[in-house]
This record gives structure tokens, C-alpha cells and sequence, in this order.
């Protein structure tokens, strides 16, 4: 039934996304509940983990674009309706501005989700404001998608249309049923699923270089369980990710560990969390955790090199 049996992990992550969904709703307004009666710890820690677990699906949506889950299309496109629900937008998104784009350019010109569109810095506020910019011009991107699909391929638009449907039916019934467990138990995960998404695309290409072949993404290596990256599927390992898109997530850490050698070490980080730390909140205060932008310095290599020797050009006038 599955491609690759690691995905029963995949299964299992949804599953507790969907229990845990359930159980929070059917407890909001339950006053005997544990959500209630836990106190505010019990509140806080089971909502962190509902908006973590959101997360994690926007993770799930990008594999299985990717690499589908189950050998059955027709269990591919429930699964899709799934993920969707959980996700908070509809995950054929992918296709136009991920598949077709992001890894055609890998943070070039063209890239709809490119780190440097309004700045080269790698600061907070860069970070913060990157997923508004980066999920207006990919919506840009979707529209056109949903416009050539209609052109050229009518049961496709039709079946992205239904993900549509299905997600603006899930959110409006829940909105009907109470608006304000809907807003803390659907739209916020659903904005929190699809805004931290964005963040690690930023965090994984910001000052590397787009012209390089092993030095345009920045990797996470840490792969225990206690890692991020074991909760998140091997999202960490991107440069192999980039160099083959149709590699199932299970098989990314072996394939960076072949190549690894390759890449700068600075691209190597071993903890996501490290990284947030270093590159944002201490390095305001010391230069040693900043980020060189390794595309700033290719492009200002390669305007050295494309200068004139003006000695020697002063030398030939004279004769």
C-alpha cells in the first residue's frame, strides 16, 4: 500500500494532528475537561503542541508533493484532502510555486520565494516579514497555475478546485459552530502551519549562493530523536533535497552524509534552534555570529574580475 514504509511515520504524525484536533474541540466547551480543569499549564502545553503538530503537516504537504505516500492515486488524492484540512491552504500550492519554480531557480531571479527580494540582510525583520512577501507573489503564482490548468486540463483544475472546496467547507463549519474555538483551533494553526513553512525555506537559502552546486542551501544535521529535524522529516538536509526533488525524505540523511564533505561547513548547522540564536538574536552584538552572504561575495568576485587591469590599459595609451 505505501511506496516506502517509513511514511507509516507520516500516518502517524496525521493521526495525532487529528486526535488532538478532536479532543481540544470537543473539550472547548467542556468545562469538566482537562483543558479547564488542568490549569493553564495543562492549556498552554497542549496548544503548543497543537499548533507544533500543525507545523509538521506543513512538512507532510511538501513530501508528499513530492513523493506521493500510497501506490493507490485514489488514496493519494484522500490523502491530499487530508493534509489539506491540517495544512490550511490547498497543497496543489506546491506544484506551481515549489515544484515547478522554487526548484527549477533555487532562490535565482525567478524564484517566487527568492531570500533577497527587497534586501540582501540576514536580520530578524528580515526573517519575520520574509513569509508576507514570499506567500503574496507564490499567491500570484497560484492564480496563473489554476488559469493554465483550466486552459489545459480541465479535470486537474477541477480536482485543485475540489481542495479548495473542501478546505473553505471545513473551516466555515467549524467557524458556524463557534467562531472563537475555530479561530484558536483552525486559523491560527492553519496561519502558523503555513507562515513557519516559509521561514524555514528562508532559513535554508539566505546568503548561501543560488549559483553554486553544493553551497546554495543551509542544512540542519541533527537527526536524533530529540532533534527538530527526526519531528520534521528530514527537512533539514536540503542540498540534497534540491539536487534530487523526487528522493523520498526517509533516504536525505544518508545522501547528505555522502556529501557533506562538499559543502562549506557553514552551511552545516547542526540544531535549527542554534542557528535561530546565532544568526538573530546574538549577532546583533557580535560579529562573530553573523552570516556572510556568500552570493554577495560571488557577485562581487565576479565584478573584480570583470573590471579592466587599469595599469595596463594606461600603459598601452601611452605608447
Amino acid at each position: 500500500m505505501l511506496k516506502y514504509k517509513a511514511d507509516l511515520k507520516t500516518l502517524l504524525f496525521m493521526t495525532i494532528t487529528t486526535c488532538l484536533f478532536a479532543f481540544m474541540w470537543v473539550s472547548w466547551n467542556n468545562a469538566d475537561s482537562i483543558l479547564w480543569t488542568g490549569g493553564k499549564l495543562v492549556f498552554a502545553g497542549l496548544y503548543i503542541w497543537h499548533l507544533f503538530m500543525a507545523v509538521t503537516v506543513s512538512v507532510i504537504a511538501h513530501n508528499t508533493m513530492h513523493v506521493s505516500i500510497f501506490k493507490s492515486e485514489p488514496l493519494n488524492r484522500l490523502m491530499e484532502y487530508w493534509i489539506t484540512l491540517f495544512y490550511g491552504t490547498p497543497v496543489f500550492g506546491w506544484i506551481p510555486t515549489h515544484n515547478r519554480n522554487h526548484h527549477k531557480h533555487n532562490n535565482k531571479e525567478p524564484d517566487y520565494t527568492k531570500t533577497y527580494r527587497f534586501t540582501e540582510r540576514n536580520e530578524l525583520w528580515v526573517l519575520l516579514l520574509y513569509p508576507f512577501v514570499s506567500n503574496y507573489y507564490q499567491s500570484l503564482a497560484n492564480k496563473e497555475f489554476l488559469q493554465e490548468r483550466y486552459r489545459k486540463n480541465r479535470k486537474e483544475f477541477w480536482l485543485f478546485i475540489s481542495q479548495i472546496v473542501v478546505l473553505l467547507a471545513w473551516v466555515g463549519t467549524f467557524l458556524y459552530l463557534n467562531w472563537v474555538a475555530a479561530l484558536f483551533l483552525v486559523i491560527i494553526p492553519h496561519q502558523a502551519s503555513l507562515y513557519t513553512v516559509v521561514v524555514f525555506n528562508f532559513v535554508q537559502h539566505v546568503h548561501a549562493d543560488e549559483e553554486s552546486e553544493y553551497n546554495h542551501s543551509r542544512n540542519i544535521t541533527a537527526s536524533h530523536i530529540f532533534s527538530l529535524n527526526w519531528f520534521l522529516f528530514n527537512n533539514g538536509y536540503h542540498t540534497v533535497h534540491h539536487m534530487n526533488a523526487n528522493m523520498h525524505w526517509s533516504l536525505a540523511k544518508e545522501a547528505h552524509e555522502k556529501m557533506e564533505h562538499k559543502i562549506d561547513p557553514v552551511l552545516n548547522e547542526s540544531y535549527f534552534w542554534g542557528y535561530i540564536i546565532k544568526a538573530y538574536f546574538l549577532a546583533p552584538f557580535s560579529k562573530r555570529f553573523r552570516t556572510k552572504s556568500m552570493r554577495l561575495e560571488r557577485k562581487q568576485l565576479e565584478a573584480n574580475q570583470g573590471k579592466p587591469n587599469m595599469g595596463v590599459k594606461k600603459a598601452a595609451t601611452a605608447h
